[in-house]
């Protein structure tokens, strides 16, 4: 048990441990939500609308604590793995905004139908548009995350590193 409580000190044991979070819990959000959708099932919409916004926001301490374990995990990557890690970064750095944006929406859609009933259907229909894009970006990071330390899932070459931009 001690070793677990160590791990929780490294950055890149905790981001390993909770990256998955934001494409699971959407998955499972969307798929809540869809069913609560197709019954229309009033009392199934909340819970599916709070799994999507928990499965969105914690999307920041994914990107939290991946930041925070770049140079460590840098410093033990081979070359194609650094390339994947700065794919992946970059990638995060390009979409992590849909995560954010999705919360939003989600919280909103919970809250807002209280005091205005119509607007329960637009907000929970732009809420599973929003969680069907934030699956497919988060798929997309993490396809370059798996390839960073595991030689096993690099069925191809590296992206080329992106291009930094001058300040």
């Amino acid at each position: 048990m001690s070793g677990f409580f160590r791990g929780l000190q490294q950055p890149e044991y905790v981001h390993t441990l909770i990256n998955p979070l934001p494409v699971y819990g959407l998955g499972i959000g969307l798929f809540a939500l869809s069913i609560a959708m197709f019954l229309r099932n009033g009392s199934a919409h909340i819970p599916a609308l709070t799994v999507i916004f928990l499965a969105a926001a914690s999307a920041w301490p994914v990107k939290y604590y991946g930041e925070q374990a770049y140079d460590r995990v840098l410093s033990m990557s081979d070359e194609p793995g650094s390339a994947w890690l700065a794919a992946h970064e970059d990638r995060a750095d390009k979409f992590i905004w849909t995560f954010y944006l999705l919360a939003v929406v989600a919280a909103t859609a919970i809250v807002l139908p209280r005091k205005f009933p119509k607007t329960a259907m637009p907000l929970m229909i732009l809420t599973l548009l929003l969680s069907i894009m934030s699956l497919a970006a988060g798929c997309y990071i993490a396809y370059a995350g798996g390839k960073i330390r595991h030689r096993e899932f690099r069925t191809e070459p590296p992206p080329p590193k992106p291009v930094e931009r001058e300040e």
